[in-house]
């Protein structure tokens, strides 16, 4: 079929809705007619005609329909490229319509009339610009390329500034569209782009409809899930809301959903009204929360993962979950990285750095990290620069202001019977709460921090049932959080009062809860707080002292039987690696009492070195007792010690029995390299 006769027949079709195949059809009959026909005058009506057409507008295609726009004429213009390069450079016949890249680029452009909306010039544009530019082809003259990107950036601020009238379609394939023309835009032109209009669009572009429709594809998982006739839940393959999520992750927002979240931090940047980036951020704590709130009403939050195989059927495990959570890590994925440019510019932008604003800021992405922690907590999944960049930053600008770390913390404190009366999914929300009260004391007073961080902490760390990944992390983190708060001078009082507490419960978490490296870290770190020249060693001077006692009679009672592994997967992998000494209790307790001895005062020292290592020749397992003597000499001759603890201890070691008791009588003394030894050395002089 001739070129224009191939063409009155697809304008023809235009008119018409069709079946998905014809229109199929037609939209490979377009390419081919934008690279086949001779006259510019009929690809700029082609274009118009497009741009108009029932057959491709009038489907329920969305944002696809755009996408597979921009397509028809990147595809068209990489042939024409290809054309022309094949016809100059290897003399061969020139195929297609005869045009160049030049002048079919104008023809082409010329049929963006006014009977088209604005949003639809861009996709023609766009296309054009990626066709005939990406790649590094350089297909155009600079001059047109100029015009082509003014073009491109003109025809988006303008379908901008119409996009509520032209609907949400139009307000996505917008977005789209500056997302494949973004890289190859010059600096000039992009900072053209109106950013106040673009971001909110983003966002929304991201979050509702054509991107994550608000989370709920999650209620209708929900209303899904079965139990199977052994107790298991079951979510089929075959169910509706699954073949939904395959198509949520087919859209083709989420497949471009890291150019996209760049294009958002580059929109947060350069917006010139501070006004649209704390929109931006209003709408990420609203899709957040109702990410989380769906979560929540959902059978599948209450999961454990270490528990996942005891709770899910063998298909819901290998078909539908790893999708169901591969989208999820999506939709954490952007809403980190749009928060992440949103948290930058606090940082220089006057309006949001203040003391006002900067505490508001910080707690609205506190709150938005909170709402996707059940994402984010699970295999790793904030382990990237992103996260913890905003995560921290977050934290540092919340520390300004006392009243707004008291607030945080209230709105989202722990239940009091919070380690046994909660789902998987609170405890989780708990475990953040408790990482980021760690970094609070300095900032809290004194009764807010018992109130707010300790007492949760505690009711964590007083738990007494099953053991599972999530659970030694939360431990962790509670320990942590008493120990950052213990640490800080001002809180004396409560050190005080709660260190004899704390210390019984350290013992009753070892070595079930915590493991070796732990229990001693934060031993060591209570015998720093209570020795000199903390305030509170001259409150209570005999604490230290009280502590170490407690902690020397439990060595002699301690099992001797090797420590299991770590449920920490994490410190486990760190350990094989570096071929980590495996310990007992015994020896572990031990060892934290080496690792105490440089915190304690002056008079007690020596007394102590002694105690010290008759604890360590109690134990028998000389494989087990190795590590502890290697830890005390190493303490004796590292540096850890100050000057005045340093001379006790050499003399402590040479005229004291030091020596003998660590190595035992019948070692050899040490001698300089080149030394006689032996009963009968003499001088050969």
């Amino acid at each position: 079929m001739s070129s224009d006769r191939l063409l009155r027949t697809v304008l023809q079709h235009y008119q018409d809705i069709h079946d998905a195949a014809k229109t199929d059809q037609i939209i490979g009959s377009t390419t081919h007619l934008l690279t086949e026909l001779t006259n510019p005058l009929n690809l700029g009506l082609l274009t118009s005609q497009l741009l108009t057409a029932p057959a491709i507008w009038f489907q329920a295609g969305g944002v696809r329909t755009s996408v597979r726009v921009i397509s028809i004429y990147n595809t068209a213009a990489s042939h024409i490229h290809n054309y022309e390069v094949a016809a100059r450079d290897r003399k061969e016949p020139h195929e297609g319509g005869g045009l160049g890249c030049e002048e079919w680029t104008r023809a082409v452009v010329k049929g963006a009339d006014d009977r088209s909306r604005r949003w639809q010039h861009l996709l023609v544009l766009t296309g054009v610009l990626m066709g005939m530019e990406s790649s590094n082809r350089q297909s155009l003259s600079r001059g047109l390329r100029n015009t082509l990107e003014e073009a491109v950036v003109m025809a988006a601020n303008l379908a901008l500034d119409s996009r509520e009238q032209d609907g949400p379609v139009a307000g996505a394939s917008i977005v789209m569209a500056l997302n494949f023309a973004f890289p190859l835009l010059s600096d000039f032109h992009k900072s053209l782009i109106n950013c106040n209009a673009l971001l909110p669009l983003i966002v929304w572009t991201v979050t509702a409809e054509e991107g994550l429709a608000h989370g709920q594809f999650l209620a209708s998982v929900s209303s899904e899930i079965v139990e199977s006739p052994n107790g298991l839940l079951a979510w089929s393959p075959n169910t509706p809301s699954f073949r939904h999520i395959q198509e949520l992750d087919r859209r083709p927002t989420l497949a471009n959903l890291g150019p996209l979240a760049k294009l958002a931090g580059f929109a947060v940047q350069q917006a010139t009204d501070t006004n649209a980036v704390i929109a931006a951020q209003d709408a990420l704590v609203a899709f957040s929360s109702r990410v989380l709130d769906t979560w929540r009403l959902n059978r599948l939050s209450d999961i454990d993962p270490a528990l996942e195989a005891d709770a899910l059927t063998q298909e819901t495990l290998t078909s539908t979950w790893p999708v169901l959570w591969n989208l999820l890590r999506k939709v954490m994925f952007g809403t980190v990285v749009i928060l992440q440019a949103i948290v930058s510019r606090s940082l220089l932008d006057p309006r949001m750095l203040n003391n006002v604003a900067a505490p508001v800021v910080a707690t609205k992405s506190l709150g938005i990290l909170r709402n996707i922690f059940f994402i984010s907590s699970r295999n790793g999944n904030s382990a990237f620069q992103v996260y913890n960049f905003t995560y921290l930053t977050s934290i540092d600008s919340i520390s300004r202001s006392s009243d707004a770390c008291r607030l945080f913390l209230q709105e989202f404190r722990p239940s009091e019977d919070a380690s046994t009366a909660t789902t998987y999914l609170q405890r989780s929300l708990d475990l953040f709460y408790l990482n980021l009260s760690e970094h609070l004391p300095l900032t809290l007073p004194t009764d807010a921090c018992d109130v707010l961080i300790i007492k949760p902490a505690i009711a964590y760390i007083s738990h007494e049932g099953p053991t599972t990944q999530n659970m030694v992390e939360i431990f962790e983190s509670a320990h942590s959080a008493i120990l950052s708060t213990i640490s800080c001078p001002q809180h004396s009082p409560l050190t005080i009062q709660l260190t004899p507490f704390y210390i019984d419960l350290l013992f009753n978490s070892f070595p079930q809860y915590i493991s070796s490296r732990q229990f001693r870290v934060a031993f060591k770190t209570v015998m720093q707080i209570v020795s000199p020249p903390f305030p509170i060693a001259e409150l209570e001077p005999h604490l230290s002292e009280t502590l170490l006692e407690m902690l020397r009679s439990a060595v002699s009672t301690a099992p001797t039987n090797l420590l299991p592994s770590t449920l920490n997967i994490v410190a486990q992998a760190a350990m094989e690696e570096s071929q980590e000494e495996r310990y007992s209790q015994q020896s572990s307790l031990a060892l934290a009492l080496v690792d105490s001895l440089p915190y304690l005062p002056l008079p007690l020292l020596e007394e102590w070195f002694t105690i010290t290592a008759q604890a360590m020749n109690e134990i028998e397992d000389l494989a087990l007792r190795e590590p502890v003597k290697q830890r005390f000499l190493q303490l004796l001759v590292s540096g850890e010690l100050d000057v005045e603890r340093a001379a006790i201890g050499v003399a402590w070691w040479g005229t004291r029995g030091g020596r003998k008791l660590i190595l035992g009588a019948s070692t050899e003394p040490a001698m300089m390299s080149g030394a006689l030894s032996g009963p009968d050395r003499s001088s050969r002089l």
